[in-house]
């Protein structure tokens, strides 16, 4: 009688973190050795990051809508709710201070010119183009910044948002206040001085505010859900963006995208449509899980 028993029969469950991933061969016996593969410390971040994005405003309501919540589960969704409530009231407070003040200096930057008759197209039309430019500028910029110095001299800023989040903030959302900085010194040197340079340093700090406005909305709020976006949550594209921002944490390709709106080109030129394809199905089948 053999006393030995086969490896082959032994059921095999793959653990990333705290996941337990993949499927298991047919067997009879009981005994489930678990192997932890996750070996590298990015690698087990990501991991854990990838486990908080599976707790997400959907999973908590499909788990409050459960005939029975164990006090603890109660205790985590009210904690959950909690978080997002305050992120949300202060997103909403900068969102609107940010944008009246934006509409505001628009409006008297040249309503002043208007008033004394002078009204000069070439000003009017160089701050609009670069507002664009720099809008458009900002996603190239946030890409290089993202590789080169997030995740190289910044990281132990960044590597809060790419651990579980304790609480409504992290440390990551310094950041934001620090490239909120040039905006504000170039629309108030646009805003107090005439002339065709500083009309076009206000189109660029403009063009900044613009794209930190977008990023926070597609960023903060359609890929890691720390606020409700509405509709912009069924706009196709941007459901690639938040797919392709989703494969960064999981670091299959070595983090790319880096970048944000232009994710899905990133990707695409490193030859990952395969990951990218899998991840916006993950998250379509996430969202269309029916009702219990």
């Amino acid at each position: 009688m053999a006393t030995g028993v086969s490896v082959a029969s032994i059921p095999i469950w793959y653990c990333f973190g705290r996941n337990n991933l993949l499927a298991r061969k047919p067997i009879s016996q009981t005994s489930t050795p678990c192997f932890v593969l996750a070996s590298a410390k990015k690698r087990r971040l990501v991991m854990e990051k990838r486990t908080e994005h599976e707790f997400t405003e959907k999973s908590l309501e499909q788990t409050e809508r459960r005939s029975v919540i164990t006090p603890r589960v109660a205790e985590r969704l009210a904690r959950r709710k909690s978080e997002r409530n305050t992120y949300l009231v202060a997103a909403i407070m900068s969102s609107l201070g940010v944008t009246s003040a934006a509409a505001m200096a628009v409006y008297y930057r040249f309503s002043w010119q208007t008033e004394i008759g002078e009204f000069l197209v070439p000003e009017m039309l160089g701050t609009f183009l670069l507002s664009v430019g720099s809008a458009v500028g900002m996603e190239f910029w946030a890409r290089w910044a993202h590789r080169a110095l997030w995740h190289a001299s910044f990281w132990q800023m960044h590597e809060s948002h790419h651990r579980p989040r304790d609480g409504p903030f992290e440390l990551n959302d310094v950041f934001a206040i620090i490239n909120a900085a040039p905006a504000i010194a170039l629309l108030s040197y646009g805003f107090f001085t005439k002339g065709l340079f500083p009309g076009l340093c206000f189109g660029a700090g403009l063009g900044i505010t613009v794209f930190g406005m977008a990023y926070m909305i597609v960023h903060d709020g359609l890929v890691h859900r720390r606020f409700p976006v509405g509709p912009i949550a069924d706009v196709p594209y941007l459901q690639r963006v938040a797919a392709a921002h989703q494969v960064h944490h999981t670091h299959i390709l070595n983090g790319v995208p880096y970048g944000l709106f232009l994710g899905p080109k990133e990707i695409e030129e490193v030859g990952g449509m395969e990951e990218l394809e899998k991840e916006i199905k993950r998250r379509s089948t996430k969202s269309t899980i029916p009702k219990s």
